[in-house]
């Protein structure tokens, strides 16, 4: 295993081996449990092993589980998709978020005639090429926006083909789509900016712009997607893009993705334009399979109950409103940004809007907060709290009080 193993922090002191997962809570192979807000890094929604999914693929399981071929389950979820989704006029299954990211800026250089690509600094797209650019992984992006390469092994003219610009600067941004506007396919952007929440207006401009320069429009809602609203962020924010892709919070952890978008864009797939040269290749063993559909249609079934998104919302805030108040007791500098079912903290005094923003905050007092809260049974990612409709009041209140004595912790720390 060359890349190595994830750990919840960098030092190596909280190292584990995972057992299983019930609900929120997760139980490592030495019997400890720690109150889980990482939750697979997004896609545990309901929460671990919900049992109304465990039971629908345990059903399903029993009829086999990939066939290549088309299935009933493929069908009843895109139907789901396409009446929840506001783009998504016709829909395709992929199995990862960067497979779904990759296709849709193929299925726009396809439908354009264009090559380039603008995307945001500091916005994370998946593992392929053109996402691997000035990503929330660039640690020395110079004066001027990217393109930065984010691996090693990127071929050296991809760069070329990529627009960098700053989040939430409309003015620069527009500024860039306008210069570029005729060879720009795509524009992709996480409506929600890993935490950092849109400008007013700022979506809404962007919207405008490409549609008058004939840019197709590109949410990358792989996060976003039915965690923020049953639309999406494209319901929350009411801004609706051309193409979007969804992946983490459809299907309760089951490896899934979902392209979905205007017809005439996605048309582009159909076979039959095999003849006039310009169809799309997009398709994958896996994709489509009867279990992770089946899957996502029992998360789907539990997410439209009434009061599931009031409840992840008034969980959320409660836990952003008490992060900030603890460590403004404290004394401890820190900017709590996202959206309630999706948030984080920056130990920084400044606030963040941005990804230079992100830069100037503080990583070490960050990690030693994660290692804290770690020593309290709290596991959360490096990065984000992914609230899940399984964390109850009990567990809030819980994580309320870590929060209290973590804050006095750094705070004595210094």
């Amino acid at each position: 295993m060359p890349s190595g193993v994830r750990t919840p922090s960098t030092s190596g002191a909280h190292a584990m081996v995972v057992d299983g997962g019930h609900g929120c809570w997760l139980r490592d192979v030495s019997g400890n449990e720690y109150l889980d807000y990482l939750m697979g890094s997004g896609p545990l929604l309901l929460g671990h092993a919900h049992p109304a999914v465990v039971e629908a693929v345990s059903q399903r399981l029993s009829k086999g589980s990939s066939y290549l071929m088309v299935n009933e389950s493929a069908i009843e979820l895109a139907e789901e998709v396409a009446q929840t989704v506001p783009c998504a006029e016709k829909v395709a299954f992929n199995n990862s978020g960067s497979e779904s990211t990759f296709f849709a800026l193929r299925m726009a250089r396809a439908f354009t005639g264009r090559e380039k690509t603008l995307k945001f600094e500091g916005a994370f797209h998946g593992m392929h090429d053109y996402a691997l650019m000035s990503n929330q992984w660039t640690h020395a992006p110079g004066e001027a926006q990217g393109p930065v390469p984010n691996s090693a092994g990127i071929a050296s003219g991809i760069g070329k083909d990529v627009v960098v610009a700053p989040w939430n600067d409309l003015e620069t941004t527009e500024r860039l789509l306008r210069k570029h506007g005729a060879e720009l396919a795509a524009v992709i952007l996480e409506p929600l900016q890993r935490t950092l929440p849109p400008a007013p207006g700022f979506l809404e401009r962007i919207r405008e712009v490409t549609r008058e320069l004939g840019i197709v429009l590109i949410f990358d809602e792989v996060v976003t997607g039915y965690r923020l609203a049953l639309g999406g962020a494209q319901e929350y924010y009411g801004v609706t893009p051309d193409l979007a892709t969804v992946c983490k919070g459809i299907a309760s952890g089951f490896p899934i993705s979902i392209l979905c978008g205007r017809a005439d864009i996605m048309d582009h797939a159909d076979p039959q334009r095999l003849a006039q040269g310009d169809h799309v290749r997009m398709t994958g063993t896996f994709s489509g399979n009867s279990l992770s559909c089946t899957a996502a249609l029992a998360t789907l079934q539990e997410l439209r109950r009434p009061g599931t998104y009031e409840g992840l919302f008034e969980k959320g805030r409660r836990l952003m409103d008490g992060l900030t108040e603890a460590m403004n007791r404290a004394g401890i500098p820190c900017q709590v940004t996202g959206e309630p079912p999706a948030f984080q903290p920056w130990f920084s005094e400044a606030v963040v809007q941005d990804f230079r923003d992100m830069l100037k905050a503080d990583p070490a007092r960050s990690m030693q907060f994660t290692e804290l809260l770690l020593d309290r049974g709290i596991l959360k990612a490096h990065e984000k709290f992914f609230i899940s409709t399984a964390h109850g009041e009990a567990e809030i209140d819980l994580t309320l009080e870590a929060y209290r004595e973590v804050a006095e912790a750094l705070a004595a720390a210094g």
